[in-house]
């Protein structure tokens, strides 16, 4: 399995196209952000440190997005060896059918965790250059914490879509679509606070979401800290970001987040290791 997760890692990274598609969302949120959302959301929050709160915000999203888009790319291999039908050629060795897939697993999750990490260390340099601080310790443990765990949980929900696709074209369709519309399922483009109800629902119900909330809960602590704003205020203005999410009368803890993603792992990978091994039955 080792051997066959190093073949895809080395495929991945020596095709660039299919590098750079898996950072494609990430690269519309920044164009985004830099060219239009930036200015208006601070002048929207007008109140000091509004743009460097709104930095960490925007930061937070964007590394939950690479989990997804990047673990997408990742498993562009599977497809590639479904097309030229290399995959015939994996499962008729002696190597076991479990091992071949977890193959395309690791790989997909091992780039997932590169490229996010990838992601965090930039985003970082840029708040800093931009007049803010580091994160401590504890927060840099925390967060290659939730990125761990996102990247699980992308990883299923990509590996569950890709083992329908038989194609490079659907493929390349699909990763496109995906990261077009991951800025807005999980609430990055527009805070998800002046989004109509239903939409807010559908992103709080996307498992990908609770990690960019757990996300923004560790960017954004020391940032809400330095506020001077009351409190009634700082709590709407938490939920207006998606720092919190409330389902009625009831907050979303940490846990709940946590137990979110963790689930979303295991319930996509046993319907995806299904989907896979009724097509190669």
């Amino acid at each position: 399995m080792l051997n066959l997760t190093v073949r895809n890692l080395k495929i991945y990274f020596r095709q660039k196209s299919a590098v750079f598609f898996s950072m494609l969302g990430v690269f519309i949120i920044i164009g985004l952000y830099a060219l239009f959302l930036g200015d208006v959301w601070v002048r929207s929050y007008n109140f000091p440190g509004a743009d460097i709160l709104m930095s960490n915000w925007i930061i937070a999203g964007i590394v939950a997005v690479t989990s997804i888009t990047t673990t997408m790319g990742a498993f562009g291999t599977m497809v590639e060896d479904r097309v030229t039908k290399n995959n015939k050629d994996l499962f008729a060795s002696p190597v076991k059918r479990h091992k071949i897939v977890g193959g395309y697993i690791l790989s997909a999750y091992i780039i997932g965790i590169i490229m996010s990490l990838l992601a965090f260390v930039v985003g970082e340099i840029y708040i800093v250059a931009s007049g803010g601080e580091f994160l401590s310790f504890l927060s840099l443990i925390k967060m290659l914490g939730v990125i761990l765990i996102s990247v699980l949980a992308s990883s299923s929900i990509v590996f569950f879509i890709v083992s329908f696709f038989y194609s490079t074209t659907a493929f390349s369709t699909a990763s496109t679509i995906l990261g077009t519309l991951i800025g807005f399922l999980t609430g990055i483009y527009i805070p998800i606070g002046v989004l109509p109800d239903t939409i807010q629902m559908i992103i709080k119900l996307f498992p990908v979401s609770h990690a960019g909330a757990l996300m923004r809960q560790i960017m954004m602590t020391s940032s809400f800290e330095k506020l001077a704003i009351p409190p009634n205020y700082l709590s709407e203005l938490k939920q207006m970001t998606g720092v919190i999410y409330m389902y009625g009368n009831h907050e979303a803890t940490p846990a709940i987040h946590i137990l979110v993603l963790f689930g979303t792992s295991l319930i996509f990978f046993l319907l995806s290791i299904l989907n896979v091994s009724k097509a190669y039955k």
